[in-house]
């Protein structure tokens, strides 16, 4: 009699039990290949990587056999692979135990998903740059002004490129709030000032800035200055709009808002770090891109 059953992995497979204890039998490369949906090629492909192993091959000449068990795995590569796993990624799955797999698949996903989100944001990038008409369409209408106090803040600055910059204010902007705990606390958010122009070719300098309470000035060794108040224009980014060069149309567009006649620019364009970056989804608001403005 010939009956359905569900596989390890949720499929839907054919099998031929009829109420007798399972036989695990010995099927041939060209069976095994058209029932777990894998090509003799990529066989042969995941039999060098060690990713499935035929049970049998014969010392003299090279005949494989495979067991029936062995199609669960194969059906599982075949799906993994559909969603572009890499195949060295599909071979922690098959080593870990069925709990961790979830855990794995579910890492590997959302890392796709905040891929994608900022590949998206770039194509929209791109597509305002190429379209030969005004650059930051649509985001100089979400520039916005407010006014910042006096701040005193702990300070770090470097000459970084562009490949350099994210790895860099990674590190240093963790190693200034372990820093502000030494001084009270952090007591507004970070923030990054670009002093000059950094890409691949230009190195800013780049300033790292963690502002602490203004009554800590001078009681310590750390660097520290004051950032005066004043008044700035500034956009509202989500996580994906922040990767280079996409967030670069978020400094066009107050730039661009500023030459329209709004305001003079008064400092330095800057980043505005106002939640945990880490911690926060490729759709989750975690930046300003603002500079500092005086009347017209």
């Amino acid at each position: 009699m010939f009956v359905h059953v569900m596989d390890d992995v949720g499929a839907v497979v054919p099998s031929d039990r009829t109420g007798r204890d399972e036989v695990d039998r010995p099927l041939s490369p060209t069976a095994f290949a058209r029932r777990s949906m894998l090509s003799p090629k990529a066989l042969r492909l995941y039999e060098r990587l060690g990713l499935l192993v035929p049970d049998q091959v014969d010392p003299a000449n090279g005949y494989r056999r495979y067991l029936e068990s062995q199609l669960r795995a194969a059906r599982l590569i075949a799906m993994l692979r559909r969603l572009d796993m890499p195949l060295a990624e599909v071979a922690v799955v098959l080593a870990a135990r069925p709990p961790l797999r979830a855990e794995i698949l579910s890492g590997y996903w959302e890392r796709i998903e905040r891929r994608v989100a900022s590949q998206r944001e770039l194509v929209t990038h791109l597509v305002i740059r190429l379209s030969g008409g005004e650059r930051s369409v649509g985001m100089v209408e979400d520039v916005r002004e407010r006014e910042i106090p006096e701040q005193l803040v702990l300070t770090e600055q470097r000459h970084v490129l562009v490949e350099e910059l994210g790895p860099w204010l990674g590190v240093a902007m963790v190693r200034q709030a372990k820093l502000a705990a030494e001084y009270g606390g952090i007591a507004g958010p970070q923030f990054v000032i670009f002093h000059g122009e950094v890409n691949q070719d230009s190195d800013g300098p780049v300033e790292i800035c963690t502002p602490i309470d203004l009554d800590r000035e001078g009681s310590g060794p750390a660097a520290m200055r004051r950032e005066p108040a004043h008044r700035e224009a500034y956009v509202r980014l989500r996580k994906a709009q922040v990767e280079y060069p996409q967030i670069l149309s978020a400094f066009d567009a107050v730039s661009q808002w500023i030459a329209g006649g709004n305001a003079v620019q008064a400092g330095a364009p800057r980043e505005v770090y106002f939640t945990d970056f880490p911690a926060a989804g490729p759709d989750d608001e975690v930046c300003d891109v603002a500079c500092p403005i005086g009347p017209v």
